[in-house]
Parts: structure tokens; sequence; C-alpha cells
């Protein structure tokens, strides 16, 4: 095969170069040059290759120029296209760090959000805490009303004229004020909505119990607007996979502040129920429990700017559903401590205590035990053994120590804010004007001076020069005791 080929290309030579005789004839000499086949395709060739050479030369000769600025041009170009390249590359790593570090920004405001949140309930809940153990106190004191198998009727019921204890006739009240014989008060208006702001105003109630607004979901914790936070320049970056793992732990921490909100709703309910409760009690007692409030919390001279709540905020805590949630909160739990302060003005059990005393006449009409005729009991008769302890039903100062007519030796002490108590028929006293007393203090002893037919204490209740029922006071804070 191979020598087959070498024979044609042997043939093929010898036919296009067969051999040539070049004859130079010079002073009569001839003289001749054979070339042969060989010899003439090796000619051939480097003549070829040199017109080759020879060409090629010329044309970059002729379009030099022209070939080096179109190499320019394609340098520049592929130049170009990789800083283009290199450009995008850079834009897109700054993106992707810019995206990544406003995520991790996201998640970390979240995150100190959520922190503020748990440590703005902590102090709520702390206070709560304090004003559940003022509760827990007020309602630690034992209290017994004694027997009540001979239990007068109350507010004009009929009672046995013939009882062994009976009591004195209506004293003047402080103040010469009226008397309201069914031991009740005026019913308490509803808070409204504020009026418009004048230059001066009486202060009005604020409603506590105004839960405004619903918990909205947080959205676009990472790349949303929360926070005031820049979004990303491109959402695809949304789907790199550290990313989308920072949004999915963003939005689980932002969940989670969701459901501090929602216990903050819940908590100020409870708290609120809690006020409406101590209202009702104190609403038993024939006070007027807005009226005392007030009067509790001193509001003259008071005022300034009424915003709403909506516009406060707590600091630190972007999420206004919690801000509200938390005031709102904060103002009923103020009310309920306040509420808690009244209660402990307000006298709530009786003077003495234990199964040896026993109520022998109560308050309103009966028959007098020395004229038989109908007269007013302005207070209440706990008949029990010569000389036992009478004790001071709530805090305050003594006003009046002594002897006073019909009460034989009385006692009357001042709880403030209008309440007063008196304590007759003593048998000694163990105070003096002035002294300042706590609940369950011993200020006498129970005897029968004065318009009395036997041992026992007569007690009343007065709220604004108004004598009140005893009764009233002492079944509201069994409610509480019990």
């Amino acid at each position: 095969m191979a020598g087959t080929l070498v024979e044609r290309v042997w043939a093929w030579l010898h036919e296009t170069f067969p051999e040539r005789q070049i004859y130079i004839r010079s002073d009569g000499r001839v003289q001749f040059f054979t070339f042969g086949p060989t010899l003439q395709a090796t000619l051939a060739g480097l003549s070829l290759i040199f017109l080759g050479w020879v060409a090629f030369a010329t044309v970059n000769v002729i379009f030099k120029d022209r070939i080096i600025s179109a190499k320019d041009r394609r340098y520049q170009q592929m130049q170009a296209a990789y800083e283009n390249r290199v450009a995008d590359l850079q834009l897109s790593y700054d993106e992707l760090n810019g995206a990544l570090v406003s995520a991790e920004d996201r998640f970390k405001s979240t995150a100190d959000e959520l922190t503020l949140k748990q440590n703005t309930i902590m102090k709520f809940l702390d206070r709560k805490r304090q004003v559940d153990q003022t509760l827990a106190g007020l309602a630690a004191a034992p209290v017994r009303t004694g027997s009540e198998g001979n239990n007068a009727s109350d507010a004009g019921d009929s009672v046995d004229g013939n009882a062994p204890n009976d009591d004195i006739d209506a004293a003047p009240p402080p103040g010469n004020g009226p008397i309201d014989a069914a031991g009740t008060s005026e019913i308490p208006v509803s808070p409204h909505p504020p009026a418009p702001q004048p230059r001066t105003a009486k202060p009005t109630k604020a409603s506590f119990l105004d839960i405004g607004g619903t918990v909205s979901h947080l959205a676009g914790l990472l790349f949303g607007s929360s926070h005031g936070a820049k979004a990303p320049p491109s959402a695809a970056f949304a789907q790199h996979p550290a990313l989308r793992v920072l949004a999915e732990q963003t939005e689980r921490v932002g969940k989670i502040g969701l459901i501090e909100t929602q216990l903050m709703a819940r908590t100020q309910n409870e708290v609120a129920e809690g006020v409406a409760q101590l209202q009702t009690l104190i609403r038993h007692t024939g006070i007027n429990p807005d009226d005392f409030t007030r009067r509790l919390s001193n509001n003259e001279g008071v005022g300034g700017p009424d915003w709403p709540i909506q516009s406060a905020r707590v600091e630190g805590i972007a999420d206004a559903n919690f801000s509200g949630a938390y005031l709102r909160a904060s103002a009923v739990l103020d009310e309920m401590n306040g509420l808690l302060t009244a209660m402990r003005h307000i006298p709530l059990t009786t003077p003495v205590h234990g199964s040896q005393f026993e109520r022998t006449s109560g308050f309103g009409a009966r028959i007098d035990p020395f004229t038989g005729h109908y007269s007013f009991h302005p207070g209440i008769d706990l008949a029990g053994p010569w000389g036992s302890i009478i004790e001071a039903t709530a805090p305050g100062v003594v006003v009046y120590a002594g002897p006073r007519g019909g009460y034989g030796n009385m006692v009357e002490i001042d709880h403030g804010f209008g309440i007063h108590t008196r304590y007759g028929h003593m048998s000694s006293i163990l105070v003096r004007v002035g002294a300042k007393v706590g609940k369950g203090s011993p200020i006498g002893k129970l005897g029968s001076t004065g318009r009395s037919t036997g041992p026992h204490v007569h007690y009343e209740v007065w709220y604004d020069n108004v004598v009140r029922n005893p009764n009233s006071f002492i079944e509201a804070g069994r409610h509480v005791f019990e």
C-alpha cells in the first residue's frame, strides 16, 4: 500500500516536472545543466514559499495600520467585556453583601425589640405582682362578723325592741350633713370620650377599658419596610440560602413578638376584670368608686394636652400594637393600684371579732328600747363580753376620744377622703386625739357607757358627712377577705 502510493507520487512528479536541460554556449563551448524532477519540485516549492512570504510581507506593509487598529479594537473590546464582567460581579457581591448586612440588621433589630418587649412585660408583671401582694395583704387579715343568729334587719326592717343591748338615739353627724337612710350612693356615670380641649376644664375620667385596635401581622420582616430599614436592591437575593434561613428566623422571632403583644393585651383584660370587681365591691359599700378614686388621686391642679394613645411609643419598640397594649395595661394597672389604695381607707370589717359576739341591732328604723317609739338607728350594735378589745376597722387618725352624750365613751377616727367611723359605749378608751392607728389597732374596751342597756359596741360609718349602712361595708369586705 505504501509502495503503491510512493510510486504514484513519483510518477506524478516525473509527469509534472519532466527532466529538463539548460544549455549555455560561451566562447564556442556548450555547457548544459540537467534539472531532474526532484530538483524542479524542490525549486518550485521554494519559489512558492518565497512568493507567499513576499505576498504576506506586502500585505502587512500595505494593511499594517488597519491590522493593528483591528487588533487594538478587538483587545479593547475584550478588555471592556472583562471589566464589565468584573464590575457586574463586584456589584452582585456588593448587593449580596448589602442584603446580608441588611438582613442581619433586621434580625438584630427584631431580636432586640423582642428583648425589650420581654423586659417591658417583666417590669409590668413585677408591678402587677406588687399590686397582687397588696391585694393579698388586704385580704390577709381575718374578718369575723360575729354570730348572725340575732341579726337585726337593716334599713327599716323591724327589730326586737326588748333586745338586751340597745343603742343611742341618732347623734348629730359631723358637719350637720344629711342622713342617707338607705346607705346608698348615686349611680356612677360611665366615662365618655374626651371633648375638644378648651383652655381650662375640669378633670374628666378617661376610659381605661378601651382596648383599641387588633393585633396585625408583621409584614416584610426581612425584605419589607419594618423598622424603617431599606429593602435589598434585588429580590432575587432572597433566594440565597443564607438569606432565606435568616429571613425565616427573623419571621419566627417576629411571630414571638406578636405573641408578646397578645399576652400584654390578655393581661390588660385580666387586670381590667380585677378593676371592675374592685369597683363593684366599692359600689356595694354605697360609695361611688369613680368619685372616690378621683378624690383619692387628688385631681385638682392637673391638665395638659390629651394625646391619642396610638401616638405614644415605648422607647426602643417600633410595634405600635404592643406599645398601645402596654400603655393601656399600665393605665388599667394604675387604676387598680389606686382602687386598692382607696380600699385601704374603707372600713370593710367589724370592730370586734369572734363567735362570742353577736349583732343585736341593725342599721335603720327600729323601736327605741327606752321610749318604745320608732326611731332611726345610725349604726349597728355588736354585743359581747365586758372589756373585750375594740379594734379600728381601717387606718386613720383619731379625731375624738372621750365621753359624748348618748355614745358614752366614744372614739371617732378619720380615715381620710371623707370617711369616718365611730365606736361608742366603751368601758375605757386606749387612744388619744391625734394618734395614728392602723387597721386592727386596739382603740378601746367594750362596755355599756352612755345610752345603753348592756355591754356592746355601737359602730357607725360616715362618708361625706352622711351616715352609711355599716352592713354594706362589712358585706363588701367579705368578698375581699374570703
